[in-house]
Parts: C-alpha cells; sequence; structure tokens
C-alpha cells in the first residue's frame, strides 16, 4: 500500500477496552485495533500496553509494518486523565510517536457525536461522566471514579450488585433472583466467597456484572430494580444539568448507555439523539486539530 503523507490515529481509551482507528490525511479509514483497558487510574503500563497493542493491529490491517509507529500524528482520549494526576503520567511517557495529543474520552467522544461541531454527551460505560460544548466553553460533570462517583455506570452497578448480595445473603435485605445469578456468575456458593473473590477488584471487572443487573430489573427484580433505578435516576440528573447550557444535540455512547437509556426519565429520553461518529473517529478530528495547532506554533 502507498504510504499517505500523513498518517493520523485516533485512541477511544476506556475502563475495559481501548479501541484504535488510523486514517490518512482524508480521514479514510485504513485499519483499526482493540485490546484492553487503557485508563491509567488502572496503572499506567497496562494503559501503555492496552495502547501500543491496538496500535500495531491497526498498522497491521492496514499493511503497514510495525516500524511506522514513528509516522503516526495521534489523538488520544483516555478515561481517567480528567484528573491531573493521571494525565500527567501519560505526558511523561516517551512515546514512539511522531505527535502524541492527549485529551479526555469525553471530549473525542463529544467531537465524534457531533461531528466536530457542539453539543453534549454522557458517557455510560464502566464509567460515567458527562460533558457540554457550548459557545467555545466546556463545562464536565462527574468522571470521578467508581470508588466515590460514577452512578449509573457499569462498574457501580456491579459493585452494587455485589454489596446488595451480600447484605441479601446475611438476611439483611430481601432475597431476590439476583443474588443467585450474581453467585452463579461469579461461581461463588457463599457470601465469604463472594466477599473474598470480588475485593478490590479492577472496574472492568465489576462492570461485567452490569449486563445481568438491568435483565433482572426488566423482571421486576426488586434488588435490581433499586439498583437500575437509581442509576437511572443520576444519569437523567446528569443530563437536564447538560440541557441547561442548551446544546445544540445530546448523545448517550458507552457500552452501557443502549441499556440504561429506556429507564431515564421520559424528558430526558426525548432529547437525546443518535451519535453521529464513535469516539474513536471523534480522536481522528482532535489529532488533526491539534496537528494544525502545532504546524501554526
Amino acid at each position: 500500500m502507498k504510504r499517505p503523507e500523513k498518517l493520523y490515529l485516533g485512541i477511544d481509551g476506556g475502563g475495559s477496552k481501548c479501541k484504535v482507528l488510523l486514517a490518512d490525511e482524508h480521514g479514510q479509514a485504513l485499519g483499526t485495533g482493540i485490546s484492553g483497558p487503557a485508563n491509567p487510574n488502572q496503572g499506567l503500563d497496562l494503559a501503555i500496553n492496552s495502547i501500543m497493542d491496538a496500535t500495531e493491529q491497526a498498522l497491521h490491517a492496514a499493511g503497514f509494518a510495525s516500524s511506522m509507529v514513528d509516522q503516526l500524528i495521534v489523538g488520544a482520549g483516555l478515561a481517567g486523565v480528567n484528573l491531573p494526576k493521571y494525565r500527567l503520567m501519560l505526558e511523561q511517557w516517551d512515546h514512539p510517536f511522531t505527535q502524541f495529543h492527549i485529551t479526555t474520552d469525553l471530549q473525542i467522544a463529544c467531537m465524534g457525536a457531533h461531528n466536530g461541531m457542539e453539543g453534549a454527551v454522557i458517557i455510560a460505560g464502566t464509567g460515567s461522566i458527562g460533558m457540554a460544548h457550548v459557545n467555545g466553553q466546556t463545562h464536565e460533570l462527574g468522571g470521578y471514579g467508581f470508588s466515590v462517583g460514577d452512578q449509573g455506570s457499569g462498574a457501580w452497578m456491579g459493585i452494587t450488585a455485589i454489596k446488595q448480595a451480600l447484605q441479601a445473603l446475611d438476611g439483611l435485605l430481601p432475597n431476590s433472583d439476583l443474588t443467585q445469578r450474581v453467585l452463579d456468575f461469579t461461581q461463588c456458593r457463599n457470601a465469604q466467597e463472594l466477599a473474598q473473590q470480588m475485593a478490590n477488584l479492577k472496574p472492568s471487572a465489576y462492570a461485567k456484572l452490569a449486563p445481568l443487573v438491568v435483565e433482572q430489573a426488566a423482571l421486576k427484580d426488586t434488588l435490581a430494580l433499586d439498583i437500575v433505578l437509581n442509576g437511572a435516576d443520576y444519569i437523567s440528573r446528569l443530563a437536564r444539568k447538560l440541557l441547561t447550557y442548551n446544546p445544540p444535540r445530546l448523545s448517550m455512547i458507552g457500552g452501557l448507555a443502549p441499556r440504561i437509556q429506556p429507564w431515564l426519565d421520559e424528558d430526558v429520553r426525548e432529547r437525546v439523539e443518535p451519535a453521529i461518529q464513535p469516539p474513536e473517529n471523534g480522536a481522528i478530528l482532535f489529532a488533526q486539530q491539534q496537528a494544525l495547532v502545532s504546524e501554526k506554533a
């Protein structure tokens, strides 16, 4: 394959997976790659390994050698870098790219969802966070990590289900089918095994439980309903706050978004519009934007 004049790499790095898109100077897709978590909050080495693994996949898919990595202009939208500590970790990385521009996964999600135009976006995936970009001003809400926030996210739902199941097994909450489904999913036989196995795991491990929580809520399971309704209430309140900034559009993305969207309040559901492009395309737009800024500097 003839090498384009410029090669752009868009990275969408979340708490569960890292997706990358390789594109030419016209934004034409050349190759993709997908790897593990790329949130530096879960470990810098893990994030870097995921980024490099997915990048190599994309290069090979496009028919390029791994050595072409030093030709890439990269836009990286990563979960966790809204917190200065983790952004600094990535900024200090001796990366192999020709340019490496860092922003949040939220910004690239917003750029992709609205094709580079203004708007608002909520990410409901492993974590949860919202952003509105209106009249040149950016407003970010949430995204503090599931140990202190991230309500309505997959990780929050999963760990809440574990806590509810443990209380039910102790007879402190009414039992429901959710408890048995959690035990079956984790292959545990009792509260002690469940507590031991599920303590201090990464957010992505808890997020795997979220689909079964939503499934049980749809069956009117009392414990699951409590979790999903509380999560949906938070996302609805988050959306209403973003809408006070009068964005032209509001989109929701993330692995949990289509599952929790039907549970949102009706006034919020009516405002949600499909994303025009996925976050990795937004990361390409960001890379092109930042490359132009660098050229003018």
